[in-house]
């Protein structure tokens, strides 16, 4: 029998899933739209009302501004690809109107 690779999670994505059923989604359903089995979504609402909801890496907790530093890094990466893209573009645009 095949192991398959274990999926990671973020804090986040743990956090909006608790949210989604906070906000009146049967745990089920929410389960099934993530693509999360229905026990470990149960175990992330669980692991949340009790104060203990992490990250798979490390174990610890997120702070807010590691949160958003990493947002911000994921961004910044985004936005320098786009950079080169759009310069590229405008390079090879440019070069047939000569």
């Amino acid at each position: 029998m095949e192991c398959l690779p274990r999926k990671i999670y973020t804090y986040e994505f743990k956090l909006e899933a608790v949210r989604l059923v906070e906000s009146g989604q049967r745990v089920s359903e929410a389960a099934r739209s993530l693509g999360v089995v229905e026990r470990t979504l149960s175990n992330w609402i669980k692991a949340h009302k009790a104060g203990k909801l992490t990250a798979n890496w490390g174990g610890s907790k997120l702070t807010v501004e590691q949160i958003e530093i990493r947002q911000l890094r994921t961004e910044l990466a985004r936005v320098k690809m786009e950079r080169d893209i759009l310069g590229k573009a405008a390079a090879y645009f440019s070069r047939g109107q000569r």
